[in-house]
């Protein structure tokens, strides 16, 4: 088993670039302590606690478009669409969770509601 820890995503209206290009691919790597906690310290952040997403965000998205890593700044997630935002906020919950999210279905056989883990963390699944 093979832990993954990057996720792509494609946001639902996308960036818009100083050159007036708008890109919508991207990657997300899982959260680490340090991507929690140093935020904290931010004078933007002790200064308007919602904040602390776009600070996290920044931290995690390690492309967007042609930016890479150090590139992908809180002045580029601010510029976002809320949609985008609201999106990529989603996905870091569901990529750091520790618990699996749960999918309810019916069985196609018998009828009766079942559930079972999604594990969005392992690669290949």
């Amino acid at each position: 088993m093979i832990l993954q820890t990057e996720y792509d995503f494609e946001l639902p209206f996308g960036c818009v670039d100083e050159d007036g290009t708008l890109h919508k691919a991207g990657k997300m790597r899982m959260a680490t302590a340090a991507d929690e906690i140093y935020p904290l310290r931010e004078p933007r952040v002790q200064a308007n606690p919602e904040y602390l997403s776009v600070a996290v965000l920044a931290r995690v998205i390690t492309k967007l478009g042609p930016l890479a890593d150090e590139a992908v700044t809180q002045d580029v997630v601010e510029r976002l669409f809320v949609q985008d935002l609201t999106y990529l906020q989603d996905l870091y919950n569901r990529i750091n969770q520790s618990e699996y999210p749960q999918y309810e279905g019916v069985c196609p056989e018998c009828g009766k509601a079942v559930k079972f883990p999604i594990n969005f963390r392992q690669a290949g699944q």
